[in-house]
């Protein structure tokens, strides 16, 4: 007999379950989480050789080599575009509501600063260096990453760039060689087929899985009455930041898929949903990876062509809620320490944040490091970053679901306009 998969009302049902128990008995929350950590962990064992097979299998099956030109140049123009419609909607938002209205010297912005200070002891080795990186050297420094000095050591570390270039080049390679290249490309075709039946065996387990990793992280957090005040604190800054990422996601992002890819947003959402999900619990859009191809092939119709190319490297590059989230932020630091950026500084957020947040990884709270670029970029103290951190967790879940969102919307536009059934 067949089983069927966890439907959306019972993973729902997971979240609620797995909210209401870190929220209402956050050490219980704790002591559940390991589930989380397993069903998070199959995922991510799924990615590197997930990624080399979609990449080799989806460029063999195009055929012809040169037809990737199209698929290539479309798929990065779009993830571009959306990304920068994504920091112009931050920008004006904080604009308009300016949240940054408390000063450096009120007392709720001390009270804010220490909380967030305590709750982040060890943002900063890593994040200081960053900060000393100019965007010519973020942009050097992601195209240098692209090519890898050992494919194994790259899919060890999940390190995903590299592993898109090593598939692109392997499955370009192998569409030229004929019958000698069949065999390995069956091997990739049959190791793809096999990693998704694999997904699908982890899915029963989804429910469970996420809703351990909600109950963890809110256990972590106190319960409800250790996130609330800083939810509260931080009120003006949280809701510009998630009313960007509706704005992007229940906009932008259907327009595109309405008046392009002539696709229901409702409907194709809904398909979506087990990915945006699994994205949120997660807070990584390459440990959704799997998902969201299984999501969009199976459910939504994209082709495996499409599918196999531009999920991936949207997992890598489009980063549409980390580059709004990004925008955001630096301006409402800017605004707390009673600091208008205008003009050319407002350019320079607009281009940084573009940048910074393709260089992104696809993992939990990497925002926040390239962060750091843009503060650089106009002359902002790294220090600012200390008044956000303490809903940056909850936050970090929402960007990636829109990080996701894009993701799958590009891939329904990008087989629209470039068709490869």
């Amino acid at each position: 007999m067949q089983h069927k998969k966890p439907t959306l009302a019972i993973l729902l049902a997971g979240i609620g379950i797995g909210a209401l128990t870190g929220a209402l008995f956050p050490e219980a929350g704790v002591k559940i989480s390991f589930l989380g950590d397993i069903f998070l962990r199959l995922l991510t064992m799924l990615v590197a050789p997930l990624v080399l097979a979609a990449m080799v299998t989806g460029i063999s099956r195009l055929g012809d080599i040169r037809k990737l030109g199209p698929l290539g140049s479309r798929t990065i123009s779009f993830y571009l575009g959306t990304t920068s419609i994504a920091v112009a909607t931050g920008i004006a938002l904080v604009l308009i509501l300016h949240p940054g209205s408390p000063h450096p010297s009120s007392p709720a912005f001390n009270r804010a600063t220490e909380a967030s200070a305590e709750s982040a002891p060890n943002t900063s080795a890593s994040a200081t260096a960053m900060s000393e990186r100019s965007p010519g050297e973020l942009l050097a420094e992601v195209i240098t990453g692209m090519v890898p000095t050992n494919i194994f050591k790259a899919m060890a570390e999940n390190d995903i760039l590299p592993v898109i270039t090593f598939g692109l080049l392997l499955g370009g390679v192998l569409t030229t060689m004929g019958d000698k290249g069949k065999p390995v490309l069956e091997f990739f075709t049959s190791m793809d087929e096999a990693l998704m039946k694999i997904i699908q065996l982890i899915m029963y387990a989804a429910p469970v899985g996420i809703g351990a990793l909600v109950a963890g992280r809110l256990g972590e957090a106190g319960g409800w009455s250790g996130f609330a005040p800083e939810l509260m604190r931080l009120g003006g800054y949280t809701i510009t930041v998630i009313g960007g990422l509706l704005l992007h996601g229940l906009v932008t992002l259907p327009l595109l898929l309405r008046l392009v890819a002539k696709t229901s947003p409702a409907r194709y959402a809904s398909n979506a949903s087990p990915a945006l999900l699994t994205a949120f619990s997660t807070a990584s859009s390459s440990a959704t990876l799997p998902m969201t191809i299984e999501c969009a092939t199976e459910k939504n119709g994209v082709s495996q062509k499409t599918a196999g190319f531009v999920l991936p490297l949207g997992a890598t590059i489009n980063m549409d809620g980390t580059a709004l989230y990004e925008a955001v932020a630096v301006l409402y630091i800017a605004q707390m320490h009673g600091i208008e950026l205008a003009g050319m500084e407002l350019i320079v957020v607009f281009v940084t944040a573009t940048l910074a947040a393709i260089g992104a990884a696809g993992i939990p709270e990497a925002g926040l490091v390239t962060m750091l670029i843009v503060l650089k970029a106009v002359g902002l103290p790294a220090e600012g970053i200390a008044m956000i951190l303490a809903v940056d967790w909850f936050l970090d879940r929402c960007r990636t679901t829109v990080n996701v969102w894009g993701d799958s919307v590009g891939a329904s536009v990008i087989d629209r306009i470039t068709p490869q059934r």
